[in-house]
């Protein structure tokens, strides 16, 4: 099960103390780990794979929009909703 830290409300988050909070949760996701940072708020998780071994690294960030997500689980039907939504017009 990977671990999830979040940060909210302040202007500037320490490196060091984001480091030390994920590094307190690297028995519950070894094989990743990362951070994003906004005017207000980081977030920072680190990951156990499971399906998705090489990718999927998180937390992620929207390309188009200043949205982010750190997800924890596991979409199994994940190749139909893919095709599902690349036919609707999403790009992956």
């Amino acid at each position: 099960m990977c671990g999830i830290i979040a940060v909210v409300g302040k202007t500037q988050t320490n490196k060091i103390d984001i480091d030390a909070m994920l590094a307190s949760l690297s028995h519950r996701g070894p094989d990743d780990h990362g951070t994003l940072s906004f005017p207000l708020c980081t977030l920072g998780q680190t990951r156990l794979s499971i399906i998705d071994l090489a990718g999927g690294h998180q937390p992620m960030r929207d390309n188009s929009r200043d949205l982010a997500i750190s997800f924890n689980g596991e979409i199994y039907n994940y190749l139909e909703l893919k095709k599902k939504l690349k036919a609707k017009g999403y790009v992956f």
